[in-house]
């Protein structure tokens, strides 16, 4: 399936038609004429210094550098733009900002960026078009620019008439100083909507993991991790398996795939990773897997299962709370024993949610809800086999879509095997597909490792 065959619907994101979060609704025009006034590079870091022209490709303007290779760029960060009117507002108010201090690669004057949408097109002199992907968050790099470092001043929350945005480039090619700009619509086909999705519910997943490998660590299991903005790695030399020896994040970050390589090989273990694409010659993906959202307020009530209680529990049975997870999900052996002495922090940390599913007293299932960014991530779920078929999973899913919705989660997601038990389940209950994506071993496999499962 492709991108945008597996995009959603508006009910999860906003019709291309109207504005994003934090985006105005005024209509698309330029006038004056819209064209570039500045073209900014560095060799990291800011200010960005003007240059008379530059080559655009895929992972922006040639000549241009980042300190923090995994908090910009990358293919859907490509090229930072910024309008000349917005930094003349900020200077008003006393601010020492100038073109290229706050990062920007093109200083285009004669454009509101706050008329455009995620998907919009920019077509840039003759050859090169951009398409708009969504907001720059502005950092501390570019503190010197505002008055007492108050960055918040070209926030998309605080100003969204002032802010950057982040572009990828459809075709590349060269731009200059004077080139005209215009705006086109999103190609029919476009999938920068459900990237933008896509980005936060990464971070749910990503920080869920990085919480789990950090319990483990704290339970006294040999995990080395590597968080590093949108790029987080886990090795565990002594626990070979997926669960341990993982890599989040190279949807955004391709071009890093040698560092997370690079890592597996220094802890010598075999890495499992996510990708859209192959990402090496011959690939071939051990499965797939499918990412599924939805609102939560739009998840149906599961079928009532006889008997059936769900509850919530706290630190003092999160170790029972695991010896369910761990005999739904079947490890065994030192795997087993690795999730157990995580059990206790995955419990105390505040955003994660313990639920047991109880069957006459005794348990019937497990699930966690993880909460970051307004996100539910509804992950692990796990059934016992012996009450497997009898609704407890939809139960589960539903019990958690409920909490998500109280605590003020717009989404919930989930993370399933294509096709299998765990998405359909998901689909029936109202979650959609929105992407699909290759899981790949590093170095080609041999045999598997023995009690290995995926945990959603």
């Amino acid at each position: 399936m492709s991108a945008s065959e597996a995009a959603p619907d508006s009910a999860l994101l906003r019709d291309r038609g109207s504005p994003q979060p934090g985006l105005s609704s005024t209509p698309l025009t330029a006038a004056p004429p819209a064209r570039v006034v500045h073209v900014n590079v560095s060799p990291g870091g800011v200010p960005k210094r003007p240059v008379e022209s530059a080559w655009v490709g895929r992972l922006g303007l040639q000549g241009d550098e980042h300190h923090d290779r995994t908090e910009h760029g990358g293919p859907f960060r490509a090229v930072c733009l910024y309008s000349l009117e917005a930094i003349e507002r900020v200077r008003a108010e006393g601010h020492p900002i100038f073109p290229g201090s706050v990062g920007e690669n093109l200083t285009l004057a004669g454009l509101e960026l706050s008329t455009l949408h995620t998907g919009d097109r920019l077509a840039v002199g003759d050859r090169l078009v951009l398409e708009i992907t969504y907001p720059t968050n502005p950092c501390e790099t570019i503190r010197d620019s505002f008055l007492d470092g108050r960055i918040a001043r070209i926030s998309i929350l605080a100003h969204p008439l002032d802010s950057r945005l982040y572009a990828r480039v459809l075709v590349e090619g060269a731009v200059s100083a004077g080139d005209p700009v215009r705006v086109l619509p999103p190609l029919p086909d476009s999938d920068a909507s459900t990237h933008a999705l896509l980005d936060r519910l990464d971070a749910n997943e990503r920080a869920g993991m990085l919480s789990a490998w950090r319990a483990a660590a704290e339970g006294g299991v040999d995990v080395r991790t590597l968080d590093d903005g949108e790029l987080a790695i886990a090795a565990a030399p002594e626990l070979p398996g997926e669960s341990f020896n993982q890599a989040f994040g190279l949807r955004q970050l391709p071009h890093l795939l040698p560092e997370v390589l690079a890592f597996f090989a220094r802890h010598e273990v075999s890495g499992w990773l996510t990708a859209a694409e192959p990402p090496w010659p011959d690939a071939v993906p051990e499965r797939t897997g499918a990412v599924l959202a939805g609102s939560p307020t739009e998840i149906l009530e599961a079928p009532s299962v006889g008997g059936l209680a769900i509850r919530l529990v706290g630190p003092a049975e999160a170790v029972a709370w695991e010896r369910t997870v761990v005999a739904g999900c079947g490890f065994s052996g030192p795997l087993a024993d690795a999730w157990l002495a995580a059990a206790p922090g995955i419990a105390r940390d505040p955003r994660m949610h313990l639920f047991l599913a109880e069957i006459g007293g005794a348990p019937a299932g497990a699930g966690g809800l993880f909460v970051h960014r307004h996100v539910g991530g509804l992950a692990p779920g796990c059934v016992a086999p012996a009450h497997r078929g009898r609704g407890v999973h939809a139960a589960l899913i539903a019990a958690r879509a409920r909490l998500a919705a109280e605590l003020g989660c717009d989404l919930v997601a989930g993370w399933a095997t294509l096709g299998g038990p765990s998405e359909r389940e998901m689909l029936r209950l109202g979650l959609r597909r929105i992407w699909t994506r290759g899981v790949y071993r590093w170095p080609a496999p041999g045999p598997a490792a023995a009690g290995e499962a995926a945990r959603s």
